[in-house]
């Protein structure tokens, strides 16, 4: 699926400034966290972990705002913890919206419904939902250790489209995962459902989630995605990666981890050196670039990176090597 026109012409722009200004590592898009408590205990994910004093904070609008600002990217996806859990998550949302940055609010959809009319969110073509989730119904209820959560999800999908909203989904596969489970949930949210579009991710190995069996090693996922990827699948899903990442996924190009590309702001700071690993903060993001030991990170030099093809890392890589190259350019743009 090609990029909206709309961002596809932001983002050149933006990164032609980079360019331009012969600046080497900026962020494409932010990863922030303004809390870090859930209302579920998925099995992939370890941040409810968090002693209870930290998991009861929440990042005020101001701070947010500020390092949006201060980074420059005109991305953010907005995470947590459920991001509809922070009592002004509508007004960090509008606010970056008036400054024109492509915001994605990434929920489990369990409070959509529950407290929409708590918040004032408004359809923009710079704001979309992005509800989680990992396979058709009892496949995404095991992933997320609860029952229920994927027919609430659908319900929140329905509800969410029919207000006018943008609504994109994320599904993270894992080892115990097959090709059959990614065609069936992705024919169903692309075919069924008509969501926007999708974003996949190969699960990474987070080191403080409870089952940390399931996570695939690089073989394991260029096989589950090739095969999944088969029969014309990949041009026939609205997938919202570029070709480039894709092909990775697969296995057909191998690239190095750009981890600054899609950093990670949380209450604690700017995280080093990304979402997956924490080896200490930052407190600016000039202060990350500047401080991280960059060349120390990825497959082959930090044995914790041995495994991850995670889209926070490479998918900056492929959008770079897809602005190097006219002929990846004018593919990503028919796609």
């Amino acid at each position: 699926m090609s990029m909206p026109m709309r961002q596809a012409l932001t983002i050149g722009a933006y990164l032609m400034r980079q360019k331009l200004a012969r600046r080497e590592k900026f962020p494409l898009l932010v990863e922030l966290e303004p809390l870090f408590a859930c209302n579920l205990a998925c099995a992939g994910c370890g941040k409810i972990q968090h002693p209870a004093d930290e998991l009861r904070k929440r990042m005020p609008v101001e701070q947010a705002l500020a390092a949006m600002e201060e980074c420059g990217a005109p991305m953010v996806s907005i995470a947590g913890g459920e991001p509809l859990m922070h009592p002004q998550i509508d007004e960090i949302v509008n606010r970056l919206v008036a400054k024109r940055k492509f915001v994605y609010l990434c929920t489990n959809a369990m409070l959509v419904r529950k407290r929409f009319d708590r918040f004032d969110f408004k359809p923009s073509p710079y704001f979309a939902f992005v509800v989680h989730v990992d396979g058709l119904k009892e496949r995404h209820d095991e992933s997320v250790s609860k029952e229920g959560v994927f027919d609430e999800a659908v319900e929140a999908i329905r509800f969410l489209k029919d207000k006018g909203f943008t609504v994109n989904t994320n599904s993270t596969f894992f080892s115990n995962d097959t090709p059959q489970n990614i065609i069936d949930v992705l024919n169903y949210l692309n075919d069924d459902l008509g969501v926007d579009s999708m974003q996949i991710s190969p699960a990474y190995a987070y080191e403080k989630a409870p089952d940390q069996e399931h996570f695939p090693g690089v073989t394991e996922t260029r096989e589950l995605f090739s095969k999944a990827f088969g029969g014309g699948n990949r041009k026939r899903w609205r997938l919202n990666h570029s070709p480039l990442f894709l092909d990775f996924l697969e296995g057909k190009v191998d690239y190095g981890c750009t981890a600054w590309g899609i950093p990670s702001y949380s209450l604690f700071g700017w995280q080093k050196p990304c979402y997956l690993m924490s080896d200490g903060y930052a407190s600016t993001y000039q202060e990350l670039i500047e401080t991280t030991e960059w060349e120390k990170y990825g497959r082959g030099k930090d044995p914790r990176c041995a495994n991850c093809m995670a889209h926070c890392g490479y998918e900056p890589t492929a959008v770079l090597a897809t602005m190097g190259s006219l002929k990846e350019s004018l593919r990503a743009m028919v796609a």
